[in-house]
């Protein structure tokens, strides 16, 4: 009898750790990810004011929230350690990068900033930094991400799974630079 008792209490704390392992725990960061889901679906992005360009692919809204323009990619114009790997990466000296950087900046700063925009998300909603991950479209339909890029003021940055434009990004940043547009020239 008492091996019976001892093999239902074994097979009664087996299932329990079972069970334990199939319900995985919620940590501080899944819960914050599960907020931020929740903020984005109970915002409206589909018209949301643009309070200003951070550089030439980050913004903010009028919510606060900070928009990582997905799929390109600027120059920085501030001191990073981003600036001093772009450095060694291209070749280019500091100072000319942050030179290229703070154009794309400006460029991007009279498009966008003080106006009314829509939000696009692809997979992902946001980045590392909590920053939501968008296409961005003006009221009159122009679609900022490619008009950065058409306009030669950024290059490519194509993380999968946000690859929804790619494409149109990869033709667009090739019709640049043969062009000679933006930093290109």
């Amino acid at each position: 009898m008492k091996r019976i008792s001892y093999f239902v209490c074994f097979l009664i704390l087996l299932l329990g750790v079972s069970a334990c392992q199939q319900q995985p725990k919620q940590t501080a960061s899944t819960k914050h990810k599960q907020a931020v889901e929740k903020a984005i679906s109970a915002q409206d992005y589909a018209n949301i004011l643009v309070t200003r360009a951070v550089d030439g692919d980050t913004l903010v809204l009028e919510n606060g929230r900070r928009v990582r323009l997905i799929g390109i990619d600027t120059p920085e114009m501030h001191e990073s350690g981003k600036l001093h790997r772009d450095s060694v990466r291209t070749q280019q000296n500091i100072e000319t990068i942050m030179a290229l950087g703070k154009r794309s900046y400006r460029f991007t700063k009279d498009l966008v900033e003080g106006k009314r925009v829509k939000l696009e998300f692809d997979v992902q909603k946001y980045d590392r930094y909590d920053r939501l991950l968008a296409y961005v479209y003006l009221e009159d339909g122009t679609f900022v991400n490619a008009e950065i890029v058409r306009q030669g003021y950024a290059s490519l940055m194509t993380y999968p799974p946000d690859v929804k434009y790619a494409d149109l990004f990869h033709k667009l940043y090739q019709e640049a630079r043969e062009n000679k547009r933006g930093l290109w020239k």
